[in-house]
This record gives C-alpha cells, structure tokens and sequence, in this order.
C-alpha cells in the first residue's frame, strides 16, 4: 500500500481542545455520503482562462472518498457536533469566515507648512475633547457637578461656604426681575414721571460742557457773577426783569433789589409783608416803575427812582406768579387760572379778567404792540388773548374776555412765553419736565409753525433783538443755555452746567446783547450771546457800555454780591 499524502502543517489543526461545529458545518456533514463510488470527471470550462482541462483532485478528497468507512459513532459525532482531535473531521479545511481586507486609506498629500491638526480635524477630536460621544460627555459633566450624596455631608457644606456656591444651584444663572407692586402703583408712577430728570443726554464734543457752531463763537465763561443768596428755587416763580434804563431788578425772599448796571450799584427798594415772599417782578416799558407780586395776592407798585411803594393792589386768591405791563396796564396771573388787567391810574385797578387757565398762571407776556397778550398755565395750555381793554367801570363789575386762540400741544406746564421784537406775528412757548418741547406759532392764524424737542425742561425763552436767533435755558439734568437759529431751529451754541441748580430765570440787557440768568444756586451770571446794535466784530461798544468797551463798574473776575 503507498504512502498516503500528508496534510500540510499549516492546514493540521494545534488546538487541543474540541472545536464546536457550526449549523452550516453540521448540515454539510449530513449529506456527504462515504461509499466508494467512480470519481466522474466532468469536462473543463474552456471560457474560464483560470481552470485547466487536467486538473488532479485534493489529496484530501481522495483520502476521504476512498480510505474510511462511514460508521455509527462517525454520524454520531457529526450529529453532535463535536470533532475529536486526530479524527477524520479535524482534518477538514473549515473556513468559517471569509477574510475582508480593509480598504486603503487614501494617502495624505500635504505641504511641509500644513499643520498636522488637520487630521485630528478629519478624525473628529481635538486635544481639548477628545471623544464626541454623548454618553462620555454626559458623564464628564457630571463628574463636574457637585454631589453631596458620594462625598462627605460636612465637607460639602464647608466646601458651599467657602465658595459661596449654594447646592444643587448653577453657578452662572440669569437674576429674576424684583416683583412689581401689584397693590400701589403711586410709587411706579413716581418713577416714570422723574425718569427724564435722570435721562442726561450725550457728552457735548467739547471738555468744557459747551458747544459753538464753526461760524460763531460765544464765550463760555460769564462776564460777571453775582451772589444772590436767599433766591427761591421755584419753577413757577419770575424772579428777574431788565429796564430799559439799564437797571436790573432781582427777588431774594422777601426783598427787592435794584442793581444798576451802569455804576454797579445795589439798592435795597423795599420789603415784603411780613409772613410774605416776593413771587414776581416786572418793570414797566419805560422803566420807571416797577411791579412787585407777593405770594398773598397782592400787587405793589413802586417808583424806581424815588424808592417809594406808590400802591398795593389786592384782590388775588392766590400767589401772583407772573406780572407783565403794556403801558399804564399791568397784568398780573394768579395761582388760580385767573389773569387781571390792574389800570395803575384809578382807584379801582381791575378793568378785566380773563378766565381760560385751570391751573396757576405762569407765564405771562404782552406784545410789544399792545394788541395780544399770551398766557401759559399750569394746566399745560397756551392761550392768545385779545389786548383789547375796556375802559374801567365802577363796582365789581369788571369786564370777561374770552381767548383767541387756545393751544393744548404742551405736555406740561408753560412758563417761557415770548414775542419775536422782529415779526410781531411769532409767538414762542416751552414746556415743562415732560415735554421739553419749544413751539413756534404763527398768532394771527393759529398754526403752529414749528416745533423743537429740546434735552431738559424749558423755563424761559429770549428772542435776539438783532439777529434771527432765540436763547432758551433749561433745567435738569442739563442746566443750559442754548441758542437757535431761526426758522431752521439748529442749535447755534449751548453751555451746558451754566449753573449748578436748574436755570430758571432770565432776561436780556436793553443793548440786546448781554443776557442775564438766575438759578438755584443763588447766583446770577451775564453772558454776552450777541452782539448790539450797530456793533462791528471787534473794538465797537454795546449799548449801555463805556469807550472801553466795558460796563461801567463791573469786574471780570471775582464775585460780586448783591445784597
């Protein structure tokens, strides 16, 4: 008998153990039959290059098909699935997987200046994160989180003090809004009437709080300061009148003062009551008398020359705020809406009275010519009346007039009211907190021509006799001076702090270029916004000043007091 085939070493099984079978192995095991038969031998495919026509069968199947007998134990075993070591079966080539290669990776072509992190990009991790998986990020925030349950109750708790970290609660988190008063809303309205009090505009481009357009430059700095001590800081109040003599009129309390711009000389013209307050001056158009109104109701009516009280006028319920005179009528508003034509030349002084306010009078203005008088009020209206006055008649029996024109723009209350000295028709109020809003309007048709939102309340308005400009002060937050071309409304010049308190009072000299404010500070500053008539740029005179140039009597530096 000849030598059978050995089977190669590297298809003989090392395995000491017993190796299951797979279904797949078990079912092919079943249907190999073992009785010797002919070995047919089927032609070649001639279409496949790869197979020959003579090829010689495996020595494996030689010795399987012709050498062993199929026995019981043998399909036993093959039922069972197991194959014993040096058996038939663990000479079988079983190939339970076929092996894949993996696909080559392409080949990364990079310059030498191509950084490397290029393929940690492409494989989806960085040095910072390494793994994108959510469960692991899951679990590394929440090793982040502080447990109290794994470590120890009382280091946790000296851990949350010393950090000042409650627990269970995030670090960073957004502040709730506090509660809002669902029972009192007096307070929230509080606030949102002195919001604008603190709403302060933009910084002015220049360091000193002033701005000046490139065509025209002021001075930033007053003239000439005085101390006014005792001045009332009172928005409803009219505290300051400029003569046409150059002579200059100023309430402190209960007193009066003349202070003469000529010779820069101060006068004492009287006193008010005793329990009393001056709350309003104005002198008459030639400047000869001036009228005083006191917080009891009471008009005065004294000689500036002579400083002597020639009258008192009664008859008021309330303060008188505001005086304005048009030749020998003074007219005086009152703190209940009410505004009386007072003739200083008869006894009985009231010849008319105009009802057409709801809340106290406080601005107050006659045209130059006579024919309209405007009113401003508390109750935010303006009102154009008919200058028209009768004749004085005896009793109480005074005459009613009614206004022409009623103007309810304004959000709040009235007090700067002015005539343009250049067009008779132009007409200028401003408004209080709330509205910081200047109108122009036309007065003989009723239209409002203009309009101009201004930072902070306005408490009084100056037309330039000379030149097509008005001045305004205003009170919080900006406490300024502020000049306006006409009719275009651009800003010409602010100085912004032109005194620490609100500006509230204001006049301008008789040359129309000097214009003096007071404020709450208890100061009074003069500032020269324009130049007089006839003046040149440089070296010509104002009116009321000497050949130098200068008021006679004053000081540009220092602080002069008027008491």
């Amino acid at each position: 008998m000849s030598s059978m085939p050995k089977t190669p070493s590297r298809f003989r099984s090392r395995s000491d153990a017993k190796t299951p079978l797979t279904p797949s192995l078990i079912s092919a095991l079943n249907g190999i039959s073992l009785s010797p038969r002919k070995q047919t031998h089927h032609p070649a495919d001639l279409s496949n290059p790869f197979i020959s026509k003579s090829r010689p069968s495996s020595p494996i199947k030689r010795t399987t098909s012709g050498s062993i007998p199929a026995s019981d134990s043998f399909h036993r075993q093959a039922t069972v699935g197991v194959i014993r070591k040096g058996g038939v079966e663990s000479r079988l080539d079983v190939v339970s997987r076929d092996y894949l290669p993996p696909p080559p990776k392409p080949e990364l072509k990079r310059s030498r200046s191509t950084p490397a992190t290029r393929e940690r990009a492409q494989s989806g991790s960085d040095r910072f994160i390494t793994t994108r998986e959510d469960t692991e990020v899951a679990a590394t925030l929440e090793m982040l989180s502080l447990n109290p349950q794994s470590s120890s109750p009382g280091h946790t708790a000296r851990l949350a003090a010393a950090t000042g970290v409650p627990l269970n609660r995030r670090v960073l988190a957004y502040h709730e809004p506090p509660p809002t008063s669902a029972s009192d809303s007096t307070l929230s309205q509080h606030r949102e009437l002195a919001r604008p009090l603190y709403a302060r505009p933009g910084a002015l481009p220049s360091s000193n709080g002033t701005a000046t357009s490139k065509s025209r430059k002021i001075p930033t700095q007053p003239e000439r300061v005085l101390d006014a001590p005792g001045m009332v800081d009172d928005f409803y109040l009219n505290l300051l009148s400029w003569s046409s003599q150059n002579v200059l009129a100023v309430a402190l309390a209960e007193s009066t003062y003349i202070w003469r711009a000529d010779t820069g000389s101060v006068s004492n013209l009287g006193e008010a009551p005793e329990g009393s307050y001056v709350s309003s001056v104005d002198f008459s158009n030639d400047g000869a008398y001036l009228g005083v109104g006191l917080g009891t109701g009471e008009v005065e009516l004294w000689d500036v020359e002579a400083g002597q009280k020639l009258r008192t006028m009664g008859g008021h319920q309330g303060q008188v705020a505001v005086l304005s005179w048009h030749a020998h009528v003074l007219s005086s508003g009152c703190g209940d809406g009410s505004v009386w034509h007072h003739d200083v030349r008869v006894p009985r002084h009231k010849v008319m009275e105009l009802l057409g306010h709801t809340g106290e009078v406080c601005g107050l203005k006659w045209r130059a010519d006579g024919e309209l008088l405007a009113s401003g009020g508390n109750d935010n209206v303006v009102n154009i009346w008919d200058g028209r006055v009768p004749e004085a008649v005896g009793g109480d029996g005074a005459a009613r007039g009614t206004a022409k024109w009623t103007k309810r723009n304004h959000t709040a209350a009235v007090k700067a009211i002015a005539w343009c000295p250049w067009q008779p028709s132009l007409l200028a109020s401003g408004g209080g907190t709330n509205d910081a809003t200047i109108h122009i309007w036309n007065s003989s048709t009723g239209a409002r021509l203009h309009s101009l939102k201004t930072p902070s309340q306005v408490t009084s308005i100056l037309w330039s006799p000379h030149r097509k400009e008005l001045a305004s002060t205003h009170g919080y937050p900006t406490n300024a001076l502020m000049v306006h071309a006409y009719p275009s409304l651009e800003r010409v010049a602010e100085i912004r702090d032109a005194h620490d308190s609100r500006v509230l009072f204001s006049a301008v000299g008789p040359g129309g270029d000097v214009v003096c404010t007071g404020a709450g500070d208890e100061n009074l500053k003069f500032w020269r916004i324009w130049e007089g008539a006839g003046a040149k740029k440089k070296g010509v005179p104002g009116a009321g000043e000497g050949k130098e140039g200068r008021v006679k009597g004053s000081t540009r530096s220092g602080i002069l007091s008027i008491r």
